[in-house]
């Protein structure tokens, strides 16, 4: 039988996606704060080798964005719990080369485990609410589970800055992330509820092959394409946060408490945002505030290397992450809208494909640039104006997605 659609009749699954998701973060934020700053320290990255040190985001990027494309098709066939079972399965070895570890190399390849991880998790959640969801609540679906998603990766980002500034750093990354992953596949095993079978009942248009799905979402629709290359280009920004922002503070003499704090900020205020951004797009539509999202990122993303104080800082990153919880949601909601229920799962995999994408592609341009310029700052400058750019494309190129019928 199938189940009505809708967040409040589908209260309970949509809960357990939301703790899903934190986990999700949790995971992936355990990596923001210390590990780039004691890439040269603890690991043995040559000093002011940008290039070495984005590798490990690029190796997360590349497998991130494949395993986005191969989860959203698998989860089409064999639904979305056994593949969020399958990604914390994956997730259970990286704990333990965080803590052993003897080069660099192995935090690349632990990022590699990571990327499989959050490929499959986390398109889960965003795939699943969208089974449970009415087209009128997909902006609100997204913004919620994203605020869940980036709130985890903020606090995990900040906890991990006072453990390792506590304790040993390798043995907290270690005992957070562990404790996290295993909480995490517990929930995936005992609460976490299939919702394929509604997306089946849900649906009477034909099957597409994978293929067609792929062209049709990198190319062959105008709205898909400036979807697709804004996914990838706003990924800059967080390769920028995740990697470049520690570094540069660090070379300022800014510890890492603080440093967590002012990575923190960003991904709070990008999490919390969200509650409003994502609703608001689905009263106004989803271009104004995705249009409006590249311009502020751009702006705060700019105004970083301009300033001189941890307050002055914060106060940039929270305005990228408005920019940011402008943006990403909403991104997300477009092409739920765009697409249609039996191949949704395969279409938010193409977009989310190119979309992490963006973090190899935005590694390895601010790690190049910056190792040639022998300047921090302009991997600042280069995700600037990469972001004005994009956001300039979707201006001129996007259709609204939210029709009028189904607001």
């Amino acid at each position: 039988m199938t189940r009505e659609i809708g967040l409040k009749e589908n209260l309970g699954p949509f809960l357990q996606q939301l703790l899903q998701v934190f986990f999700v973060g949790l995971t992936i934020g355990l990596q923001r704060t210390v590990i780039p700053a004691m890439a040269e320290t603890e690991f043995g990255v040559a000093r002011g080798s940008m290039a070495a040190l984005f590798a490990f985001v690029v190796s997360f990027g590349l497998v991130k964005g494949t395993m986005n494309f191969v989860s959203g098709r698998l989860s089409d066939r064999v639904g979305r719990r056994k593949v969020l079972i399958w990604g914390w399965i994956v997730a259970l070895p990286i704990p333990f080369v965080i803590l052993l570890a003897p080069s660099w190399g192995w935090i690349v390849a632990a990022n590699v485990l990571l990327g499989i991880n959050q490929g499959f998790c986390w398109s889960m959640t965003v795939t699943a609410k969208f089974d449970i969801a009415r087209p009128d609540q997909r902006g609100l679906a997204t913004g919620v589970n994203e605020f869940a998603g980036y709130g985890g990766v903020a606090i995990a980002g900040l906890a991990t800055g006072y453990l390792a500034s506590q304790f040993d750093p390798r043995t907290a990354l270690f005992a957070f992330g562990l404790v996290v992953n295993l909480l995490a596949l517990g929930a995936a095993l005992l609460a976490f509820a299939e919702t394929r079978p509604e997306t089946n009942a849900a649906s009477k248009t034909p099957g597409i092959s994978a293929k067609n799905i792929f062209a049709l979402v990198s190319w062959r629709s105008r709205d898909f394409q400036a979807l697709s290359q804004a996914g990838s280009v706003e990924k800059f920004v967080d390769a920028l946060m995740w990697a470049l922002v520690p570094v540069f503070l660090a070379a300022q003499g800014v510890g890492l408490v603080t440093i967590g704090w002012i990575t923190a900020t960003y991904g709070l205020v990008w999490g919390a945002s969200q509650l409003v951004t994502g609703p608001l797009s689905d009263r106004i539509g989803r271009k104004p505030p995705i249009v409006a999202g590249f311009a502020i990122c751009a702006a705060g993303v700019a105004a970083f290397p301009l300033l001189s104080t941890p307050l002055a800082w914060a106060g940039a990153a929270a305005v990228t992450g408005i920019g940011m919880g402008l943006l990403y949601p909403n991104l997300i909601a477009a092409v739920g809208d765009l697409a249609v229920p039996e191949w949704r799962g395969s279409a938010l995999g193409v977009y989310r494909f190119w979309r992490d994408l963006g973090y190899a592609f935005g590694a390895l341009a601010i790690g190049l640039v910056a190792d040639a310029s022998g300047s921090l700052e302009t991997g600042f400058w280069l995700t600037a104006g990469a972001m004005a750019l994009s956001g300039l494309w979707l201006w001129l190129a996007l259709s609204e997605t939210h029709q009028p019928e189904t607001r």
